[in-house]
């Protein structure tokens, strides 16, 4: 099983927003998910919530995430933090 941090498309007609989920790659873009980690509305100003905390945990697990939500945890600083620790020996 391999386990994908992707998003899923949520919203209106050209009003989309997103979840920032965990779920096995062999599922549905929109479909079953693991868990919800985040949300992403890059319509008003890009905004992000995220759960540091679980993202950094699923990462850990070895959680692959796509091209576009790896570049939202980097903005976020989640990979800072996940060397920080790692330099630390969390």
């Amino acid at each position: 099983m391999s386990v994908k941090i992707r998003l899923k498309r949520t919203g209106r007609h050209k009003d989309a927003s997103y979840r920032i989920v965990v779920a096995d790659s062999r599922f549905p873009r929109d479909g079953r998910f693991i868990e919800e980690i985040g949300t992403y509305q890059p319509l008003k100003n890009s905004t992000v919530v995220i759960n540091k905390e679980s993202a950094k945990k699923w990462i850990k697990e070895g959680a692959q995430p796509t091209d576009t939500v790896k570049n939202i945890l980097d903005k976020q600083g989640i990979y800072k933090e996940l060397r920080e620790e790692k330099k630390a020996g969390k």
